[in-house]
């Protein structure tokens, strides 16, 4: 039997969800009315019940989240709000709060959010024996990781292939709660890690100056797709909830191009929905907002900082080779427009200009500018890509098979998809041999094929008719309407999630005793470890109320400062590192100051408030 390959997109609503499904998602991800690691990003129950249905029809899923951290006057709606999303239809329910399993839910698939930490293989395997249907990867897990992790683990594995990347392990910043009150794992974080920074040593000396020292470059693991795969991953999600419609009709179409290719040349592979997707544009990573790309930790550690900018850079398209006046000339092979956007670093500092006028490699700023021949140029707003993204970019069709024939009183239509599900319609009629049967025949398969504005495209039709006849087009529509209404409804139905209630157990966690880190916050979370044979636990820093300290860390990230700025004290020679960074290190922004703790044996750094 093929392995099923799932395709999973960010739906910011129904709207870019549809569009994420036209573009080929097997998948996408929306959040609810409420309780979603996106605050900016929630929908109605019905917005979420047309998306579903839009999506059954295809075969493909759709999956809630319900996936922030949970005050106990929050649970009952929460329970609530799961309930709402199963009567739905939802094929399953991401979330952070372990505390909702002590609740009363529905038989729906629980999928573990990449925010429960999911990078040690205990917790994870811990997961799966408590419920969970999937586990959502840590950005960080590289490949090597991801093979033993499918060795150990029976459920599905979700992992991330493109876009923004948190600088903190995922579920373990809380620098945002901090500096502001608003806290990522509430849904709400206020990016502080996209913010300038100073970095001093410890005898105050400023050693980098208002740099964007925690900003990274986005993920793009479009190089190692099918490592991926066969390091034993099926779900490859798109991160994006607030991205715009034209980043996922792009980077879907891309996505799907890309894994459509590995199934086309490699046996035991399958997409895990329906239909093929026709796409009317050439898809490119780099014509949508983007700050350069890196694969993370997916191979190994490498430079991935975005220092000096936290804005898309967009694609690079070549640098100045003359100026004339207001005038520049690009060595570029890319087409240029007037409205493009274009940028630069000048002294370290991005700049930027739109196009007035294009003319070839010719272009015409809209102001004047202190640029030198040799800057090298990208484009960051794609205008006449932009535009194309906005209409018709795609069309998935399902194929179908039909078999007309006569009744008693009249003809029966009879259709097949590709997945097997099947309907029939009938219609009265008084037969009328034709005068032209081969004329009749094309007019009677004509009509039968214009599926135009639906789902589906007609692969064959079977006249099973005795002698050739005369159907009016009246007769010949209603028969195909009908029979494409029944076969939409079977296929909605016959998608429909399973139950799949999650049973109680007291499996031991790994762990005895729990700090903040845990992120309990509410008394069911904490019934739960204590279920599971936790003994002691510590409330979490989003508790309200709660008072962070100066030992607490406010981040914990595998990336790597020192490293980033070629002072590892691992990676180099300890007499080729400059002594100004060997001693303790602090980051300043605004008149606060934090530490920063290095764990070489982990290869890991935390930040904690200034003592």
């Amino acid at each position: 039997m093929s392995k099923k390959l799932e395709l999973l997109a960010p739906a910011k609503n129904k709207e870019q969800g549809i569009a994420a499904i036209n573009h080929g998602a097997d998948a996408v991800y929306i959040g609810a009315s409420n309780f979603g690691a996106r605050v900016a990003a929630g929908n109605s129950i019905d917005d979420i019940e047309g998306l579903v249905n839009y999506s059954h029809l295809y075969g493909s899923k759709v999956f809630a989240t319900v996936n922030t951290l949970l005050f106990d006057n929050e649970l009952k709606k929460a329970e609530e709000l799961v309930w709402d999303l199963y009567n739905i239809g939802v094929d399953a329910i991401i979330v952070q709060d372990l505390g909702l399993l002590e609740l009363n839910l529905p038989p729906v698939e629980l999928h573990a959010s990449t925010q429960t930490h999911n990078i040690d293989p205990r917790r994870i395997k811990f997961l799966e024996q408590v419920g969970f249907s999937r586990v959502i990867l840590a950005r960080e897990t590289s490949l090597n990781q991801m093979k033993t992790l499918r060795k150990e683990i029976h459920i599905d594995l979700e992992a991330f292939i493109q876009g923004a990347l948190c600088v903190s392990y995922s579920g373990q910043c809380y620098m945002s709660l901090y500096l502001t009150g608003r806290s990522g794992n509430r849904g709400n974080c206020a990016q502080p890690c996209r913010s300038t920074y100073d970095l001093l040593n410890e005898n105050g000396k400023i050693l980098r100056h208002n740099e964007h020292l925690l900003s990274l470059k986005d993920f793009s693991a479009a190089q190692h797709i099918e490592s991926m795969i066969d390091a034993g991953i099926t779900s490859f999600k798109i991160e994006g909830r607030l991205k715009d419609i034209s980043y996922v009709k792009n980077v879907t179409a891309y996505y799907r191009q890309l894994l459509d290719n590995i199934i086309y040349r490699r046996e035991g592979f399958k997409a895990s929905s329906s239909g093929k997707t026709i796409f009317h544009f050439t898809p490119d990573l780099e014509r949508t907002f983007n700050r350069g790309f890196t694969d993370y930790f997916l191979i190994d550690r490498q430079k991935m900082a975005s220092m000096s900018t936290q804005k898309s850079i967009g694609k690079p398209i070549g640098k100045i080779r003359s100026i004339n006046k207001n005038k520049l000339t690009i060595d570029t092979d890319e087409t240029l427009s007037a409205g493009d956007g274009i940028c630069y670093f000048s002294g370290g500092v991005l700049q930027g200009f739109s196009i007035n006028h294009a003319d070839g490699k010719n272009i015409i700023p809209n102001k004047q500018l202190d640029i030198e021949k040799g800057t090298l140029l990208w484009r960051n707003s794609d205008y006449a890509f932009e535009k194309k993204l906005q209409g018709d970019t795609a069309e998935r069709k399902i194929a179908v098979s039909m078999t007309l024939e006569e009744t008693k009183d009249g003809l029966q239509l009879a259709i097949t998809d590709e997945d097997g599900c099947k309907a029939n319609a009938t219609v009265p009629y008084e037969k009328v041999i034709a005068n032209n049967a081969e004329k009749a025949m094309e007019t009677t398969y004509n009509q039968l094929a214009k599926l135009g504005g639906t789902a589906f495209i007609l692969k064959s039709l079977n006249q099973n008719i005795e002698r050739p006849l005369f159907i009016p087009s009246s007769i010949l529509n209603e028969l195909r309407r009908n029979v494409i209404n029944k076969l939409e409804q079977r296929r909605i139905e016959y998608f429909k999630p399973k139950s799949k209630p999650v049973e109680t157990n007291n499996i031991q966690y790994f762990e005895t005793k729990l700090n903040g880190l845990a992120n309990i916050v509410n008394d069911k979370a904490e019934s739960f470890y204590y279920r599971h044979g936790v003994e002691e636990t510590e409330r979490g820093a989003d508790q309200e109320k709660n008072v962070i300290d100066s030992f607490f860390p406010l981040m914990t990230t595998k990336y790597c400062i020192r490293y980033e700025l070629g002072q590892c004290l691992m990676h180099k020679c300890n007499n080729t590192i400059d002594p100004d960074y060997r001693g303790v290190l602090y980051l300043r922004n605004n008149g606060k100051k934090f530490q920063l703790h290095f764990y070489c044996n982990k290869c890991e750094m935390t930040i904690t408030a200034e003592s």
